[in-house]
């Protein structure tokens, strides 16, 4: 997104005040455009918020809801062609861009003047997200409010476990890499007796998943002030070797070849996987498993404190909008409104942003997980943003994945490896900070 924009202004279109929305007033009645993505539960969720918020404001709203991998192609198109939405999804990785670039408005004043909305009982790390000094995200004005928090948890087969003779894991207390692996082996295993295995420890994508294990281990991908990238050290090498001998090693994760025929996470659905990650947006169909299961923390490194990171979406308003007042109420709305959070939360696709409606939340044991309260650990006491997240693009951070197979295959190891990609990355650093002005 953030390559498209800059060809935008490079072409001389300037995106700054010369986009309009889609929708215009009809009949008087002030006209709102909202543009997000999800599935057929969000969509839902949001038809009955935004009905809510239409009878309850006298705003039409014009609803355009896409497919995730649709989302980022149809709203380039709609920059490109000025026609911003007046509401619309953004990701903390966008902020820089979408500032330096003036689509977004600085909502600081609004929100912070609100009578509406309580900020404090916002989670901090999802308003914090789409903070922006001009510098730095994390810090400085508001340029959007989390739609949603999504703290990346570790789920387990109970039923798998249990069936095996493996006691069901700590929900406080993390396995150590060790004790990870030692579980793992005891659930791969061939059940029919056909001579192949069908059922396996775990199954974990390594773009999603290798950062926790990074993190607990005390390794990370960037120094503090976001200028060098720390991945040649002997903690994150560790890290991604373990990560890799987990398959070329232990053998407790499907192969390539078996991947490639069902992947990871249609056998994790099926009970063929011990272990594997879960977020919010998977609870509604995660519900119907055929199978007892649960959330624990992940596996911890040589710190011995698990770690994982929190996802989030932002509700932003355009900074050519015609209505700026009734834009940012329907973001407060849509992110604040106690009715329309129980609408999302409900659909089971997120937490609740309002930090007492998820400690409600947590408490009910009638749905699953039963240990929803990890959810709320994660973001309050030790969840991170995803690396790339926080600097003006994650061409950096993307690096590292484009030639890492020869690593996950057992090809190369994984301290050769990051020597090679380091430089590489350290060069897309140093472009990006020298994009956003730092």
């Amino acid at each position: 997104m953030a390559a498209t924009l800059a060809l935008f202004t490079a072409a001389g279109l300037m995106l700054g005040g010369c986009s309009a929305p889609s929708g215009g007033d009809a009949g008087g009645e002030k006209k709102l455009t909202f543009m997000f993505r999800g599935g057929e539960d969000e969509k839902k969720a949001y038809e009955k918020a935004v009905e809510q918020f239409e009878a309850a404001n006298g705003v039409d709203v014009d609803i355009i809801v896409t497919t995730a991998d649709q989302y980022a192609t149809k709203l380039k198109a709609a920059i490109a062609g000025k026609q911003v939405p007046d509401v619309f999804y953004i990701g903390p990785g966008d902020v820089q861009a979408y500032v330096q670039n003036g689509i977004v408005k600085d909502i600081t004043e609004y929100v912070e003047g609100s009578d509406t909305i309580d900020l404090d009982n916002i989670w901090e790390y999802g308003v914090d997200s789409y903070r922006y000094d001009g510098k730095r995200v994390g810090e400085g004005s508001i340029y959007a409010l989390p739609k949603d928090v999504g703290p990346f948890s570790f789920g387990y087969n109970k039923t798998m476990l249990e069936k095996a003779g493996v006691p069901l894991p700590d929900k406080d207390k993390p396995y150590t890499f060790d004790e990870f692996v030692a579980a793992a082996k005891k659930l791969t295993a061939d059940t029919n007796g056909d001579g192949t295995l069908d059922q396996w420890g775990t199954g974990l994508n390594v773009q999603w998943n290798l950062q926790p294990f990074v993190w607990s281990n005390g390794g990370d991908w960037l120094n503090e002030d976001r200028t060098k990238v720390t991945v040649d050290t002997p903690e994150f090498a560790e890290s991604l070797q373990w990560f890799a001998d987990l398959q070329n090693v232990h053998g407790v994760t499907p192969s390539v070849a078996e991947a490639q025929t069902l992947d990871t996470y249609q056998r994790w659905m099926k009970g063929e996987i011990g272990f594997f990650p879960i977020a919010p947006w998977d609870l509604s169909t995660y519900q119907k498993l055929g199978f007892e299961w649960d959330v624990i923390p992940y596996p911890a490194g040589d710190t011995g404190e698990t770690a994982s990171w929190i996802g989030t979406l932002g509700v932003a308003v355009s900074e050519s909008t015609k209505h700026p007042e009734e834009a940012v109420k329907l973001v407060e709305y849509l992110t604040a409104n106690k009715e329309a959070q129980q609408s999302l939360v409900d659909a089971g696709i997120q937490i609740p942003n309002l930090k007492d409606m998820a400690e409600t939340w947590a408490a009910d044991t009638s749905t699953k997980p039963a240990n929803k309260e990890e959810f709320l650990q994660v973001v309050k006491d030790y969840g991170r943003a995803l690396p790339g997240g926080n600097t003006f693009n994650a061409e950096w951070y993307d690096e590292l994945f484009t030639n890492i197979q020869p690593v996950l295959d057992g090809k190369q190891t994984a301290a050769d490896y990051l020597k090679e990609a380091q430089p590489r990355m350290q060069e897309f650093l140093d472009a990006a900070n020298q994009q956003a002005g730092n």
